[in-house]
């Protein structure tokens, strides 16, 4: 008898009557169709969708999650009820909130510095350098300002209405080397470092927190070295659970004070993948899915 293909949903936002920002996604779609399983572009947030009927429900992009946290949270859990979810819900959870940079920390990972501000909490802020001023919680630079030493008024007007809406906020030293050595942002899937990518700086000074940001300028297909490769594998390697849970993720590297490379933060829950600086990874990823699939 022959075996029946898997069906895979590549999950992503509604976009309404905008045009759809995931440029990978109908080239994925036609990969994975081409590795031997049959792929559904499904929105997160259709109340048809049944996901029971997939053997695998992949998170590609689903952009709008952080302005819906807690009805995103719920559809992770149904859906990973109903079939298996990449990455695992538990990941998803853990990933969502940047708290989990000291438990990074905790784990000898090099880190950007960085300290966080519940509501209710003192607004301390540095008074002798640059700082970023973001929520734990967001995606896509949403929230964020680069504000120069000594500026405190704005940055608390930040803050407070990060603190309304129940949004802890994170403060980190302006890491200088992003203005010439940009963010390198390095690719895994199917366990295995796929490809990277270099960007320019998101964050103008006086850019507002509430403005829209380009958040991949000048980007550029990017050849990871030894000790960025490294310091990606630690940080993966802390995962709750470990790097096999995870079908895919992104390491977002900048070079510290001392000039080595440490973690901004990792991406586990919907990272863009640059498919068209890296064509020749579309197979490559296509493969882990159906593989993951049980294909």
């Amino acid at each position: 008898m022959a075996r029946t293909a898997p069906r895979i949903a590549l999950v992503t936002y509604d976009p309404g009557a905008d045009e759809h920002k995931d440029s990978d996604l109908p080239v994925l779609a036609r990969a994975v169709g081409a590795a031997g399983a049959v792929a559904d572009i499904v929105y997160w947030d259709d109340p048809e969708a049944d996901w029971s009927a997939y053997d695998l429900a992949v998170i590609r992009s689903t952009w709008d999650y952080s302005w819906r946290a807690e009805e995103f949270a719920a559809w992770t859990e149904r859906c990973a009820k109903a079939t298996r979810l990449a990455n695992p819900g538990h990941i998803v959870r853990w990933n969502a909130d940047k708290r989990y940079l000291g438990q990074l920390v905790d784990a000898g990972v090099p880190v950007v510095p960085t300290r966080y501000i519940a509501p209710g909490e003192p607004v301390e802020l540095p008074v002798d350098r640059e700082y970023v001023v973001k929520p734990t919680f967001g995606a896509g630079s949403r929230f964020a300002a680069r504000y120069p030493a000594g500026e405190r008024d704005a940055a608390v007007r930040q803050i407070e209405r990060m603190h309304a809406e129940k949004l802890t906020a994170m403060v980190q030293p302006y890491l200088t080397s992003i203005d010439t050595a940009g963010e390198r942002a390095l690719q895994f899937y199917g366990g295995r470092l796929l490809h990277a990518i270099r960007k320019g700086a998101v964050l103008s000074p006086g850019t507002p927190y509430d403005a829209d940001k380009v958040p991949h300028p000048d980007v550029r297909a990017w050849e990871p070295t030894a000790a960025e490769l490294a310091v990606a594998e630690r940080a993966l390697a802390a995962v709750p659970g470990g790097a096999s849970e995870l079908l895919y993720a992104r390491v977002d590297l900048v070079d510290g004070e001392d000039g080595r490379p440490c973690v901004m933060e990792l991406e586990l829950i919907e990272p863009y993948l640059f498919l068209e600086l890296h064509a020749g990874s579309v197979p490559a990823v296509a493969e882990a899915i159906v593989r993951a699939a049980g294909g």
